[in-house]
C-alpha cells in the first residue's frame, strides 16, 4: 500500500513538472504580449491552481497574479484567496510581503 502511494505521489509530481513547462511558456507569452484579456488570464490561473502544490508552479502562479493585479486588482485578489483556501492554510506562501 505504501509503495502504491509513493508511485501516485511520484506520478503527480511528474505531471506537475510537465504542466509547469507548458504553463511557463503560456505565462511568458501573456506577459510579453501584455495581454489584458482578464478572461484569458483567469482561465490560465484556474488551470494552474490545481498544480500549485509544486513550488515552481506556485512561482508562475504568483507571477501571473502580480501581472493581473495591475489590470484588475479584485480578480487578482480572488485568485490569491483561491490559492490560500486550497493550498496555504497557514498563509505562509502568498503573504502580502511576498506578493
Amino acid at each position: 500500500m505504501i509503495e502504491e502511494i509513493k508511485k501516485l505521489i511520484e506520478s503527480r509530481n511528474q505531471l506537475a513538472q510537465q504542466a509547469c513547462g507548458q504553463y511557463a511558456a503560456l505565462v511568458n507569452s501573456i506577459i510579453a504580449s501584455q495581454t489584458t484579456d482578464v478572461n484569458h488570464i483567469s482561465l490560465t490561473l484556474d488551470y494552474m491552481l490545481d498544480f500549485c502544490f509544486d513550488d515552481q508552479m506556485l512561482l508562475l502562479y504568483r507571477r501571473l497574479c502580480r501581472y493581473l493585479y495591475d489590470i484588475d486588482k479584485e480578480t487578482a485578489a480572488s485568485y490569491i484567496n483561491a490559492y490560500r483556501e486550497m493550498w496555504d492554510e497557514n498563509g505562509e506562501n502568498f503573504g502580502d510581503k511576498n506578493f
